[in-house]
């Protein structure tokens, strides 16, 4: 019998949760064919992600050849896409990765996901928050006003040529906190509002492609894939830049201007011929906005150069390339920044909605405290969790550079979509009799392809960001034992074997940590780093001494890895060899 963390949810448990019986589990109707699909899928990807990250991946990682990056995020994409559509099928009522994984592969693995998808739409959501301060403060400029730098910054950050430091961005916070109010009173899009939108953000990439192709300067693109090499941002962060390491690193990061295509793969249920729409609706909306990327991508990286976008053109990059190359096209970039402004407000409100839903779900699941679901007596919505999020989300957004910020929200993303390609196919050898609507072609390739492309992503974004993606995953693994596993409505089964060998091991990772940290190394004049600088890999370090400290920082993470690492080997064997010689532990 299977422990309690992979104890599942029934399907029947969970329809007659969401109020579906018996002959209503056929429910959605049938009414989307591939047009409408791939039309979905369009209006669902384009979006902040391609305004926000484009011009960090040329300043940072891969210079002219972030157009390729795009092509290796597309492919992505496609294989998740396809093995997230079987996914939504399996299960007969619409619902997230957190949903599906709950009924297929257990609790544990579902709070897992559950947990990353708090990086995809909450720090998806600061991220998008931080975009949004920049330019509205490009928006105040045309009146002559202008938000005081220090105050539209993080600490993180400081002035160009200057020992200046941002305190807090309060344009990123003020955005949050109205969006959040509006999230409580139940406000939501009408129709035609989001399909203005949408043609607004797709008018924005044409436009910019058919005007700019015109004003690229061909030595921007020479050489079109930089020499392999490092560079080291203005926070004291190193990213490989340029070669292969620097091409998967920019799909990482461009990897963020493709969340939202999972919304074509939810409506496997509502398809007319699902095993013919869905790979068109998947496939055809990738495969348009790819090439759109790759084009904008191409155009911009060619109007402005690598030095402009690591200057006065990282923030509002798109109308820095315009106002400063693009000459007699004035009006172009404001137009340009006005229409970001609104779309960026339709997608950190659509996120922030997205992130109130599944921890409503856990919390009704019992895997987070009832305060997540308590609904507001007039307005019906989560309004405690709202505003608990938006605490959580304003302490990013004012306190983090957008960089950090959105490369944790491309991992966490990615890390999801390599477990639920891992989840299909252990699906379809476990469970093969489940009715599926649609059925994903040479499952284990695909699949496979997809863990493995999203893998080298993941790869290339760089220690510093798996060390964040370990740091949240270990901060939920606490949360989980501490509370979820015990308060899960699901009936605990006897056999508690896998949760005294998870234990086991989450102990030793932690004292194996603790242990690496107090045996680092002290260095000369300086001694042993502080736990801040040793955990950030230096990141956090700033001034003219960051570049020779910055190594001594990264040793000591070394240190507290390897503790890690050995302290949960020894926790799971000794785990092991305890409920071997015991047997199954009660209840």
């Amino acid at each position: 019998m299977a422990g309690s963390l992979f104890r599942n949810k029934s399907i029947d448990q969970l329809l007659a949760d969401a109020g579906v019986a018996g002959e209503e589990t056929g429910g959605l109707k049938r009414t989307l064919g591939s047009f409408a699909l791939v039309a979905l899928g369009i209006g669902a990807i384009i979006g902040a992600g391609l305004f926000v990250r484009t011009a960090a991946a040329i300043a940072e990682r891969a210079g002219p050849s972030v157009t390729i990056a795009f092509m290796v995020a597309g492919v992505g994409c496609a294989f998740a896409g396809l093995c997230y559509a079987e996914f939504a099928s399996i299960i007969p009522i619409a619902g997230s990765a957190y949903t599906y994984s709950y009924v297929t592969m257990g609790e544990f693995v579902a709070w897992i996901i559950g947990w990353d998808l708090v990086l995809e739409y909450a720090v998806g959501a600061a991220t998008v928050a931080i975009a949004w301060s920049e330019y509205f403060n490009k928006v105040l400029e045309y009146f002559n006003l202008s938000v005081p730098w220090i105050w539209r910054h993080s600490p993180w950050e400081h002035m160009d040529n200057s020992a200046v430091h941002g305190l807090m961005n309060v344009p990123a916070v003020f955005i949050l906190l109205i969006l959040s109010m509006l999230l409580i009173r139940g406000t939501q899009e009408s129709a035609w509002v989001n399909n203005l939108i949408v043609i607004t953000k797709v008018a924005i990439v044409l436009v910019v492609i058919v005007v700019g192709w015109g004003f690229m300067n061909p030595a921007n693109h020479t050489p079109f894939i930089p020499a392999a090499t490092t560079y080291t941002t203005h926070e004291g962060v190193t990213h490989a830049y340029g070669g292969l390491m620097g091409i998967l690193g920019a799909a990482g990061v461009v990897f963020f201007a493709f969340i939202g295509f999972d919304a074509v793969s939810t409506a496997a249920q509502e398809a007319k011929n699902p095993k013919r729409d869905m790979p068109i609706g998947i496939l055809g909306s990738l495969v348009i906005c790819t090439i759109l990327y790759v084009l904008f991508s191409y155009v911009l990286s060619g109007v402005a150069t690598v030095d402009d976008f690591r200057t006065a053109g990282k923030e509002a990059s798109v109308t820095f390339a315009i106002t400063k190359y693009m000459t007699g096209y004035g009006w172009l970039a404001k137009f340009v920044t006005v229409a970001i402004l609104a779309g960026f407000s339709s997608v950190i409100l659509v996120m922030l909605l997205g992130q109130s839903r599944v921890f409503y779900s856990m919390s009704r699941d019992g895997l987070v405290p009832k305060v997540f679901s308590d609904t507001h007596p007039k307005y019906q919505t989560p309004w405690k969790s709202n505003m608990l999020f938006f605490v959580f989300t304003a302490g990013f957004a004012a306190f983090i550079p957008g960089d950090i910020v959105g490369e944790m929200t491309s991992i966490g993303t990615l890390f999801a979509f390599i477990l639920v390609c891992a989840g299909v196919w252990v699906m379809r050898v476990k469970r093969p009799e489940l009715p599926r609507a649609f059925r994903v072609a040479w499952l284990p390739v695909v699949s496979t392809l997809g863990i493995v492309v999203c893998g080298a992503m993941i790869y290339g974004l760089g220690w510093t960001n798996w060390l964040r993606l370990g740091v949240w995953l270990a901060i939920g693994l606490v949360f989980y034992f501490a509370y979820g596993r015990n308060h899960s409505k699901l009936p605990k089964p006897l056999d508690r074997t896998d949760d005294v060998r998870m234990m086991y091991t989450v102990t030793g990772l932690f004292l194996g940590g603790v242990a690496g940290f107090f045996l680092r190394p002290s260095f000369p004049q300086i001694g042993k780093m502080p736990f801040s600088d040793v955990i950030s890999g230096g990141a956090n370090l700033s001034g003219p001494d960051a570049a020779t400290m910055a190594p001594y920082a990264e040793t000591s993470l070394k240190y507290l890895l390897v503790g890690c690492l050995i302290g949960g080997i020894v926790g799971f064997f000794l785990a092991f060899a305890q409920t071997r010689r015991k047997g199954s532990p009660p209840t």
